[in-house]
Parts: structure tokens; sequence; C-alpha cells
């Protein structure tokens, strides 16, 4: 049984389009900050550009094919956007604190998106992490 022949409730599916927003805003929205709408002051715009754009190509195949399992590890990265918008929200103000709550905005939406997609999708192709109590290996042992 393939993901494609497996129903997706609307629930799930509203979190995949919350969980693909947040990422789209978050794909578009750091480069635009960083080459032309609030540029660093200090350092190189490509190095950072680099540092920060980076991490968001390694779930794209993932995000536009609706994968569970690049949803759930996704989160990962976006805690790497939320820690950036938080620290600019404490210690930028104008265009900058702004662009950081757009930021912080997007991350919250892929955050809540992703967590509940893979939850929602995973239940309904049934994949599932065993309990522990019900780990053989750990029966076994015990």
């Amino acid at each position: 049984m393939n993901e494609i022949s497996v129903p997706m409730a609307p629930s799930t599916r509203l979190y995949l389009w919350l969980g693909r927003i947040g990422f789209s805003g978050l794909f578009m929205l750091i480069p635009l900050w960083v080459l032309w709408l609030a540029p660093p002051e200090l350092g190189s715009a490509k190095v950072l550009l680099a540092l920060l754009w980076t991490p968001l190509w390694f779930p794209l195949w993932g995000m536009i094919t609706g994968k569970a399992y690049t949803f759930a590890w996704a989160n990962f990265i976006v805690m790497l956007y939320m820690i950036h918008s938080l620290t600019h929200l404490w210690v930028s103000s104008g265009t900058e604190f702004l662009l950081a709550l757009l930021e912080l905005l997007f991350s919250c939406l892929m955050f809540v998106g992703c967590t509940y997609y893979a939850r929602n999708r995973g239940k309904e192709l049934g994949l599932k992490i065993p309990k522990l109590k019900d780990d053989p290996i750990r029966t076994a042992k015990d």
C-alpha cells in the first residue's frame, strides 16, 4: 500500500497546507531579508544567506511531495528560524523587527503544520513508533 492510495482526512490536509505555507514563507523571506530588505551591516550577506537558507533546501522535496517523515524531521530545522526570529525580536527595531515577526509567524505555522501533519498522516498510513512496553527487544531482556 503506498501513500497515494490512502485517503487523507480534511484535518490532515489542513496541517499539510499550514506546514507548506510556513515553509514557503521562510523559503522566500530569508533571501529577501538578507539580500534586499535588511542586509547585514557587518560581514557578508552571501555568507549569511548560505548559513540561513541552506537548511531549508534539505526538506524541500519532501515538503512538495507531502512525505510525513520529512515533515517530522523538518521540525528540527524550523527551530533554527524560531531562535533566529526571537533573537532579532529582542535586539532589533524597525524593519528588522517586523521581518523577525514575520519569520516567527512562518516558523510557528511550519512547526504546527509539520507536527500535526506528520502525526495524523503517520496514523493514516499505519506508521508508528512502538511503545516502550511493547518493544520486543526490551521484553526479551527483562
